[in-house]
């Protein structure tokens, strides 16, 4: 059997279409460093825990929750500590998630600012959800065994950067995209809410909250977000 120059140039197109398609991933990846390393220490975590029995996991996690307990006794520790592990040990989800909303929100506002939103999203929600547990225990609303309830997980600072990438679009979809992610973080508490739930929609307006960051960069573009089209 023989081949035909057209079948050689054809497989010479499709390699150079996977070349590219690899360029265009890795530029993307290079242009949003922080997401993509968080998301590289993520998935050492969940291997790890993929490699532990349920019992020790459960007590690993706790230790390295944002519960009351802990955050009275070791704040700093368990503040970064949680936001390095997922609970449920799902990886794959996570890539899609951060690379549709971190990366953008990195891209657009550069590395610095785009921690500072995280941060400020998963303290300050944390310590906000957590108090209002307290104040439940306190009262009699929530059992005291939930000073030791496991919380752990990135979930605070993601909703922080999907509402902060409402200053990135123009008007009349800003609106649009705004209503979408207000429904979407307040109908959990309408039905049977949850203090994650509570911290959801509270980191919702933290990152809404962090407009002064944005602020000169609404109509700036990153010109890292065009990839070259590799020459044919």
């Amino acid at each position: 059997m023989s081949i035909t120059s057209r079948t050689i140039l054809g497989c010479v197109k499709r390699l150079r279409g996977v070349s590219g398609v690899r360029r265009a991933v890795w530029a993307y990846v290079r242009s949003a460093p922080g997401t993509y390393v968080w998301l590289a220490i993520l998935f050492v975590t969940t291997v790890a825990l993929h490699h532990m029995s349920p019992e020790f996991e459960q007590e690993f996690l706790r230790q390295r929750s944002t519960n009351i307990h802990e955050l009275s006794r070791h704040p700093v520790r368990v503040l970064v500590a949680s936001a390095m592990w997922i609970d449920g040990g799902h990886w794959l989800p996570y890539v899609a998630l951060y690379s549709v909303f971190h990366a953008q929100v990195e891209r657009w506002l550069g590395t610095a600012r785009w921690l500072l939103v995280c941060v400020a999203a998963h303290v300050l929600a944390t310590l906000i959800s957590e108090g209002a547990l307290a104040k439940a225990i306190k009262d009699g609303i929530a059992p005291q065994s939930s000073v030791n309830t496991l919380d752990v997980g990135v979930s605070y600072a993601l909703a922080g950067a999907v509402a902060v990438l409402v200053f990135r679009i123009r008007p009349p979809w800003r609106y649009g995209y705004l209503a979408v992610v207000l429904v979407f973080y307040t109908v959990p508490m309408t039905a049977g809410p949850t203090f994650t739930d509570f911290g959801h929609f509270v980191s919702v307006f933290i990152g809404l909250a962090c407009y002064p960051l944005v602020r000169g960069r609404e109509s700036v573009r990153n010109p890292k977000e065009t990839v070259g089209v590799p020459p044919s």
